[in-house]
């Protein structure tokens, strides 16, 4: 059993992929790099691991690397991967992949030259109860589903305090709302439409942003199956034990089932069984490794572990850049049906418009 060799930029959200290669039998994590030489410095006392830099360049040129880890700020991924593919290198990239769909054909066509595997980070399917809720889906334990709902509804008015989280490409929709348009995406990957609207609070404006931090859409699958996307970001949240800060609900004619990310619980009510609640609390050290709640890691520990077999059967981890892609056309057609006032918008128009591959 082959073990992979990382190297990770972006030290801050880096920390939990840090974590998880540690960790991992699968992965020896052999260089990480941030441009702040003092993450660096605190990230090597944390982890006792001290072979660092801060030139991205140095991490790209290490030879013994097998994959490249993304977490720097979402609008530089697309430079970031393009230039790991271009060492050489497969990739795991934080969600989002890209900020937009600019660049999105380029990267498209540099993934197929390399030859390479670029996998997306969505962490919130690796978290148990959606696992879990996965695994029944798959056995088809909902039957016909008809409707998916995802949220992801949380207080985060301490990212503001995030300088980069005021530059130009900010977005709460891209940054924290894919999570849910995600969790929906992956039930219905074959979404056709979107209507919904968004807001923006006094809370963004104080810090300069005109950017939409409430928003709720209803999409429609080719299919006629029902999604149901919420986000809210800056307004003050009930808390996690009456409110999950993410949670999917998917409603079938053989049951129902409800994961929820935070409280680590998953409800189910199928055929024959009656309702049910599985609590998964006995691995929140597991999941949850840094100070409580607000830091986590074991979903990253999943997903690198998923991505080793992947890298070592040939098989495309998911989501690779082609579903990410996709992904983001939906999004436009969420950004342009809050700009038209909720008109029904069409997300294959979008995909032709931009001519994607």
């Amino acid at each position: 059993m082959k073990t992979y060799k990382l190297g990770v930029v972006g030290l801050g959200e880096g920390r939990s992929i840090m974590s998880a290669a540690i960790s991992s039998k699968r992965w020896e994590l052999e260089m990480v790099c941030d441009i702040n030489p003092s993450m660096c410095e605190q990230r090597a006392e944390e982890f006792g691991f001290n072979r660092w830099t801060t030139d991205y360049g140095t991490l790209l040129g290490n030879p013994d690397i097998d994959v490249i880890a993304i977490y720097t700020p979402d609008q530089l991924h697309l430079t970031h991967i393009t230039q790991a593919l271009e060492a050489g290198k497969h990739v795991i990239c934080t969600k989002p992949l890209l900020t937009s769909l600019e660049g999105s054909n380029e990267l498209l066509e540099t993934v197929r030259k390399s030859g390479k595997r670029v996998f997306v980070g969505q962490s919130s399917r690796f978290f148990e109860p959606m696992i879990r809720q996965r695994a029944d889906f798959e056995k088809g334990r909902h039957g016909d589903v008809q409707t998916v709902e995802a949220h992801y509804i949380a207080d985060s008015r301490w990212f503001l305090d995030k300088p980069w989280s005021r530059q130009r490409g900010f977005s709460w929709m891209y940054n924290f709302m894919i999570h849910a348009v995600d969790l929906v995406r992956w039930y219905l990957p074959g979404v056709t439409e979107v209507t919904g609207f968004g807001n923006v609070s006094e809370t963004s404006r104080s810090y300069g942003l005109d950017t939409w931090d409430s928003m709720r859409f209803l999409v429609r699958d080719d299919q006629g199956r029902i999604g149901q996307i919420s986000g809210s970001y800056t307004l003050p949240a009930l808390g996690s034990d009456v409110e999950p800060g993410i949670g999917c609900v998917i409603r079938g004619t053989k049951g129902s089932s409800r994961a929820e990310y935070s409280n680590l619980r998953y409800h189910t009510h199928f055929a024959g069984e009656g309702k049910v609640t599985q609590s998964f609390e006995e691995m929140h050290d597991y999941y949850f490794r840094f100070e409580g709640k607000s830091h986590h890691a074991g979903e990253y520990q999943n997903y690198i572990e998923y991505f080793a077999e992947c890298l070592d059967t040939g098989a495309v981890p998911l989501p690779d850049v082609e579903e990410a892609v996709r992904t983001l056309a939906l999004m436009a057609a969420m950004e342009r049906s809050m700009k038209e006032g909720g008109k029904p918008v069409s997300v294959d128009a979008i995909v032709r418009e931009n001519a994607l591959a």
